[in-house]
């Protein structure tokens, strides 16, 4: 399988974005990386991500509309799908998380398989907050990323926050 890994720059950090011919597999935040040239129906396709991407990043855009290919256990699948029916500006938490996909006690395990979303910001993990209306891990723990995007579809206020596409960060 092809695979076309290209760096988007936002006003967070940069986001690696990973295609193969079909289907994005791969979007978070992390270090430049380029792989290849890539077919016409790859380089199509991160176009269009990277298109859909920045138009989250300026505000026009509430939901993606990408082919995704997600490669996870049955669980897993099952949070990221739901994941996707959080509405944007909004955000639930673990617990309901884990109620939402009928396995109410299994709140580390949907935490875990969170974590391991392969597709982020598309798949909005950081929709997904504490019980206690506080944000919780992120990326590899890193909390200010999901601030960031929690502050971007207005979720949080921020004070200096007036343009979203000029995240004060």
């Amino acid at each position: 399988m092809n695979l076309l890994t290209r760096t988007v720059e936002t006003p967070i950090e940069p986001v690696v974005i990973t295609v193969d011919g079909n289907a994005v597999v791969h979007v978070d935040f992390g270090e430049p990386a380029a792989a290849g040239e890539g077919t016409a129906e790859e380089q199509q396709l991160m176009e269009q991500t990277k298109k859909q991407l920045a138009e989250y990043f300026d505000g026009k855009r509430t939901k993606f509309k990408l082919p995704l290919k997600v490669e996870g256990t049955e669980f897993q699948r099952k949070v990221w799908k739901e994941l996707e029916a959080i509405p944007y500006g909004e955000a639930i938490s673990y617990q309901e998380l884990a109620e939402r996909i009928g396995n109410p006690k299994a709140m580390r395990a949907v935490g875990q398989a969170n974590r391991r979303n392969p597709i982020g910001i598309i798949i909005p993990c950081h929709r997904v907050i504490g019980k206690d209306k506080t944000l919780k891990g992120y990326a590899g723990s890193r909390v200010s990323l999901k601030e960031g995007l929690l502050v971007h579809e207005k979720f949080l206020s921020s004070p200096v926050f007036d343009n979203p596409g000029k995240m004060p960060l």
